[in-house]
């Protein structure tokens, strides 16, 4: 594979080079400190200042910013009554039929750290017209035709880009205009550059979701630390990634696997429907034991403790460190469940890796070596060593068979 010489990003199509290019290296898993590691890390910088440039922030909408300070926090409405004085206030002001007062403003600046300049930006109720319009064209039709979502766009049919990427939308349980677009993404893997796309990847996945969903209406109580350590140990099994899907599917939560659109770093996905159900959206990127039921899991503790509202999706490109709290939670739950902290430090495992020694832990904790062998790769940062043992290309075709 040749490589690419890095220079400053000045074109759309060297910025699509340079992202397939990094997509081919993250493929590789290199080792820290290789030649293929220290190019990935210079091309995730040039695309970085790039899209910087291109793409720069917008100051975000004041009902935005308080959804995701939420999010964030891990707070529910309930939560902001002390800042609006009532309950049915909160309603209010987060479905923007109701404007922030100065009263709110202040308390909400010194509460939650929100700046009460962006907060000022809701002194009357927003219209659509007033909000961004949205370049339809920017969607990626061209591969929304090649998998079917949408139809091929022909000179015989009258009907527009717009039109059709509507009907999309539409189906998908979002509303085809700017209002749409309330969906507060979060998470790693949304940049300004992808938001089209990753705005198009999760309407799929709420489609799917609503064609394959059961009669079982999800609880917040059906997830705890119990079911949680209990979908770990179905990792045992050979059909491990069937059983789990299969065990969300019957306490209401959709899994849906659908692969990542091009440009995109996009690992899983966890968000919730308009009538209350939780969906985890899998794109497989690394088809492996051990990366999908980390990703599961992650994907999980978000929908136990950081999805209770519809207006927000979290998407994980898994491979890129983060600072949010969320993720911290998600990432130590992750962790924590498949193989606890007072073990693992104290494992043959851990002191003296080997294949004798992760199949001895494995057998004790009950999940699959894959997981073992994938957490000593992870915290070594050599993914050269066990590499026959993290269950390549084993987890793909079994889910897609099952679907």
């Amino acid at each position: 594979m040749m490589t690419i010489e890095p220079r400053i990003i000045r074109t759309e199509q060297q910025y699509e080079e340079y992202f397939e290019r990094i997509q081919k290296l993250i493929s590789l898993t290199p080792q820290l400190g290789s030649k293929e590691s220290d190019e990935l890390e210079v091309l995730s910088i040039l695309i970085e200042d790039y899209e910087k440039q291109k793409y720069p922030v917008e100051t975000p909408d004041p009902v935005d910013a308080i959804l995701f300070r939420m999010s964030e926090k891990n707070l529910k409405q309930a939560d902001l009554v002390p800042y609006f004085g009532t309950r049915s206030r909160v309603s209010e002001v987060l479905s923007r039929k109701r404007p922030l007062t100065v009263p709110m403003i202040r308390a909400l600046a010194t509460g939650l750290g929100i700046s009460a300049d962006t907060l000022l930006g809701l002194g009357e109720i927003e219209t659509v017209t007033k909000q961004k319009s949205i370049d339809w064209n920017k969607f990626p039709v061209k591969e929304m035709i090649t998998r079917g979502w949408i139809d091929k766009i022909t000179d015989k049919a009258k009907t527009t880009t717009e039109e059709i990427v509507k009907n999309f939308i539409s189906t998908c349980g979002l509303q085809p205009n700017a209002a749409s677009f309330r969906r507060t993404l979060t998470g790693e893997a949304s940049t300004a550059s992808t938001e089209y796309t990753l705005y198009a990847w999760v309407a799929r996945i709420i489609q799917k979701s609503r064609e394959q969903r059961g009669s079982v209406i999800y609880s917040p109580d059906f997830i705890d630390q119990k079911f949680i350590k209990s979908l770990c140990q179905l990792s045992r099994h050979s059909d491990g990634p069937v059983r789990a899907v299969n065990a969300l599917h019957e306490i209401g939560v959709s899994v849906v696997i659908e692969p990542q659109l091009k440009g995109t770093m996009l690992d899983g996905a966890a968000l919730m429907d308009s009538d209350g159900t939780p969906i985890i959206g899998l794109t497989l990127r690394n088809d492996r034991v051990d990366n999908f039921w980390f990703t599961l899991v992650h994907e999980v503790a978000h929908i136990w403790k950081h999805v209770t509202d519809p207006e927000i999706a979290i998407l994980d490109d898994l491979e890129r460190p983060s600072e949010a709290k969320q993720e911290a939670e998600a990432n130590r739950i992750a962790k924590d469940s498949l193989i606890p902290r007072a073990i693992w430090k104290r494992s043959e495992a851990f002191l003296n890796p080997s294949k004798e020694t992760i199949n001895k832990l494995s057998s004790d904790l009950r999940i699959h070596p894959a997981i073992v062998a994938g957490r000593l790769r992870q915290e070594k940062s050599n993914y050269a060593i066990f590499s026959d043992m993290v269950g390549q290309g084993e987890v793909r075709q079994q889910l897609i068979e099952h679907s």
